[in-house]
């Protein structure tokens, strides 16, 4: 375990912070699952427990050996695993599962293991560190808009429209947080408002086409259609019965919380453990535990522009951002949606809630940014060396 510790690099305070978040998150886990345990494991809330700390377990490891690769690599392998990305989207929209009542279309089953895997979290990373090597690779060119729409813009449009029929919401997460990085990246504003423009209207289109079906789509549509709507009238009907539970669970909870264990909207609020953890969290532990949550949230979005700032390369500069930022954008998403500041979405709390997929994707992000601060880390122990005499021939020896 030692040797481990010794060869962990990056930023100390972003490890402490993602350890901190893992550790709080057990206690809301196990609590907010019992609901699931008794619908799925006859009671046995402790296998809830037991699989929340293998995803862990398993998010640390992914992060423990992406963060020993060198960030550089990662530019050649998002041009490998693309259009590995568009074909597990392809294969997802055609061979989806469903997950506790979630659309058939998010999840495929991964063969001989019997687990099942969210793609588009998996897309989202791979096409943010895309578009950090294309911006970065062509920051001291005069872009035109022709010249970008292949290499940089087709892609996007490809992977965001092959998420967009079964995940709205994080299809427009990605769209967002891929302008922004543009928009970091000193991409030309006038060709940043085209392609909202375009996008704005291939949704309008999308939504059309969908109304005129009767099918999957058509239910979707109407299903986006409802939440804002009930969401802009401030109206609680049936379909929004998770937001009622939800405020009730935050209102329950005031400054100090009903204490650890002792929710009671987890018994009645669905994916109490997931979606709408931020409240039984806010119930068990109070404002404090929830302001808590604000705060790490924000300290790691802190620590992100700094190991932005101090990388040594354009590269890595937008790649922290690319694959840091949506990671917090994600959080605040989540508890808005639990203090109904914003409509129902289906985002996780990143590395509090349960399931695999969203763990993992979060930790190989992390890991990315950890292998970038590693990277200068081992930049100025080289010029410290390199400055140091007895340093050197300390090597030497």
């Amino acid at each position: 375990m030692q040797k481990v510790f010794e060869n962990i690099k990056g930023d100390r305070l972003i490890w402490a912070i993602v350890a901190l978040l893992a550790i709080l998150s057990f206690l809301p886990v196990y609590s907010a699952a019992s609901d699931l345990a008794y619908s799925r494991h006859d009671g046995n809330t402790f296998i809830s427990l037991i699989k929340h700390f293998v995803h862990l377990l398993l998010g640390f490891v992914i992060m423990y050996f992406v963060h020993k690769i060198s960030y550089r690599y990662f530019k050649g392998l998002s041009l490998v695993m693309m259009p590995i990305v568009i074909v597990l989207l392809v294969i997802t929209m055609m061979q989806g599962t469903v997950m506790g009542g979630a659309s058939a279309s998010r999840w495929i089953r991964v063969p001989f293991v019997g687990m099942s895997f969210q793609t588009s979290t998996f897309a989202s990373v791979v096409l943010m560190i895309y578009v950090a090597r294309y911006i970065s690779k062509t920051k001291d060119v005069v872009i035109t808009f022709k010249s970008s729409i292949l290499p940089l813009w087709l892609p996007v449009f490809l992977v965001l429209g092959l998420i967009l029929p079964s995940n709205f919401s994080t299809a427009a997460i990605i769209f967002l947080m891929v302008l922004i990085l543009v928009f970091l990246g000193s991409y030309p504003l006038k060709y940043i408002a085209i392609i909202l423009g375009s996008g704005f209207v291939v949704l309008v289109l999308f939504v059309m086409v969908a109304k005129l079906t009767s099918g999957p789509l058509n239910v979707k549509v109407t299903t986006w259609e409802n939440r804002i709507k009930n969401f802009s009238n401030n109206e609680v009907t049936e379909a929004d019965y998770q937001i009622e539970k939800a405020k009730i669970a935050i209102a329950s909870g005031g400054i100090k919380g009903l204490g650890p264990g002792k929710s009671i909207q987890k018994n009645f609020l669905p994916q109490s453990s997931s979606d709408f953890i931020f409240a039984i969290i806010i119930e068990e532990y109070g404002l404090i535990g929830g302001l808590l949550l604000m705060v790490l949230y924000m300290w790691f979005l802190f620590r992100v522009v700094i190991v932005s700032q101090k990388s040594d390369s354009i590269f890595g500069k937008l790649l922290v951002l690319g694959v840091g930022l949506p990671i917090v954008f994600q959080a605040l998403i989540n508890m808005a949606v639990a203090v109904e500041l914003f409509p129902v979405t289906g985002q996780t709390l990143p590395l509090v809630s349960s399931g695999g997929t969203s763990i993992w994707m979060t930790c190989l992000a992390i890991g990315v940014i950890l292998s970038v601060s590693a990277k200068r880390e081992e930049i100025k122990q080289q010029k410290d060396i390199e400055n140091n005499p007895l340093e050197i021939l300390s090597e030497a020896i």
